[in-house]
């Protein structure tokens, strides 16, 4: 199963390579990962997303809470949470008609041209990873040039958050 974890950590050298080697060491996979300061300067937020059983999950929770520089940790999975990816996309579109039909599928994926050339766009979406998933199953595989995602950033809704 698929499980976003949040964390609060000291924003120091370091922090990030011992969350990271904690998974590796032990053998999961990380899909996706995003760490950024927080309006404090000295925590950082890591949003985390793995598969693993809810066993293991247990026990990688356990595990980062041992960690000095974990402050707060919470496995939002199951929590009504809101979880989105950003995407850049560089794509070919040196003729009319294909500048149209990219166009067309970014007026239909709500996205954004950010850059334009005489022979490329470089497009930029936001939404859930799927959706993200679609519109490149929607390009033509030639013209696609090149794809930047940034992982999943997830927070939980309501009043409740991860907070020091």
């Amino acid at each position: 199963m698929r499980h976003i974890i949040s964390l609060l950590l000291e924003n120091e050298p370091g922090a990030l390579s011992r969350v990271a080697g904690l998974f590796s060491a032990r053998g999961y996979n990380i899909e996706s990962l995003s760490v950024a300061p927080t309006e404090d300067e000295t925590v950082s937020r890591m949003t985390l997303v793995t598969t693993a059983s809810i066993e293991v999950i247990e026990q990688i929770t356990k595990q980062l809470h041992k960690l000095i520089e974990v402050v707060r940790l919470q496995d939002i999975t199951q929590a009504p949470h809101v979880d989105r990816e950003m995407m850049l996309v560089k794509v070919r579109a040196s003729e009319a008609s294909t500048r149209n039909e990219i166009k067309r599928l970014c007026d239909i994926f709500r996205g954004r041209i950010l850059d334009v050339t005489d022979t490329t766009y470089i497009i930029e979406l936001t939404g859930a990873g799927p959706k993200l998933g679609a519109f490149l199953g929607a390009m033509e595989r030639d013209s696609i040039v090149e794809v930047v995602r940034s992982g999943s950033l997830a927070i939980v809704r309501g009043e409740k958050g991860l907070r020091l």
